[in-house]
């Protein structure tokens, strides 16, 4: 199952625009390739059965509703953790994964591979939806 599209209410992100003229210069992720993550590039641990990263900017209102969401199932469910990420810190990741606005999730299995993402705030039974699929 796929997560929330887009909103109105997200929020873009400064510096993060991706070239999408030239796809073989694009991230491996913007191509809708599988690309993993590490916990050296999130600054944290990743989840023993999936992760939830959440990228954020400071003064993006939905984010903070993202947070809660994410935080809640993350605190529910064995082995599931919830980063957030601030995008406008973290450019050369926002561009590598192709996160155009804030929020956006990506749901990681527990090697890091990108398995889900939305832009926007995502409902509950969507996370658990996908969280269902990376975790099998």
């Amino acid at each position: 199952m796929r997560l929330q599209p887009a909103t109105d209410e997200t929020m873009p992100i400064r510096g993060a625009e991706v070239d999408s003229d030239a796809d073989a210069r694009r991230s491996p992720a913007a191509r809708g390739e599988q690309a993993a993550l590490t916990a050296q590039q999130l600054g944290a641990a990743l989840g023993r059965r999936a992760t939830l990263v959440q990228f954020s900017s400071a003064f993006c209102a939905p984010c903070r509703a993202a947070r809660t969401i994410l935080a809640d199932v993350a605190a529910k469910i064995d082995g599931v953790e919830h980063i957030e990420v601030d995008a406008e810190s973290h450019l050369d990741l926002v561009r590598e994964v192709g996160v155009m606005r804030t929020p956006t999730t990506l749901v990681l299995d527990a090697a890091g591979r990108i398995t889900a993402r939305a832009s926007g705030v995502p409902r509950k039974d969507q996370v658990l939806a996908a969280l269902d699929v990376s975790v099998r």
